[in-house]
């Protein structure tokens, strides 16, 4: 009884949900593509294997795999595939055991940050895009 405002509302709830979530993947899977060349260098930077292929890997990821969550299109297999990639931008990306000062703190909020966005995925893994989705459910 106490929740049944946010039951009533699940749906948009979801919907609002899902697009602020890949609001992230959506805006640097674009910059990644149009600035191709600078990811494959900053892949190259980080130790990524096979830095174009990598590069690739993550515009599909970010940019197609996010549009498609964002109109709920294959959410739940989708959402698990993309929190399975976020783990591993999370420790290619953002290697704090690695550093040291303001930068070893700048990547650990972002390995943890990306941890945090996979519960998120997880969470919609679980949910399902809702009724205003291409999945509906």
């Amino acid at each position: 009884m106490r929740y049944t405002l946010f039951e009533n509302q699940k749906d948009t709830v979801i919907l609002v949900a899902r697009i602020l979530l890949m609001v992230l993947f959506v805006m640097f899977g674009w910059s990644k593509l149009t600035g191709f060349s600078g990811t494959v260098a900053y892949m190259t930077s980080t130790g990524a294997p096979a830095p174009e292929l990598s590069a690739v890997i993550a515009v599909v990821m970010e940019l197609v795999v996010g549009i498609a969550l964002v109109v709920g299109f294959y959410t739940r297999p989708l959402a698990l595939l993309l929190a399975i990639y976020t783990l591993g931008a999370a420790i290619i990306g953002h290697h704090f055991w690695n550093m040291t000062g303001a930068m070893q703190y700048d990547n650990m909020i972002h390995f943890y940050k990306n941890i945090s966005i996979m519960g998120a995925l997880l969470l919609l893994c679980v949910t399902g895009a809702g009724k205003y989705s291409i999945d509906r459910h």
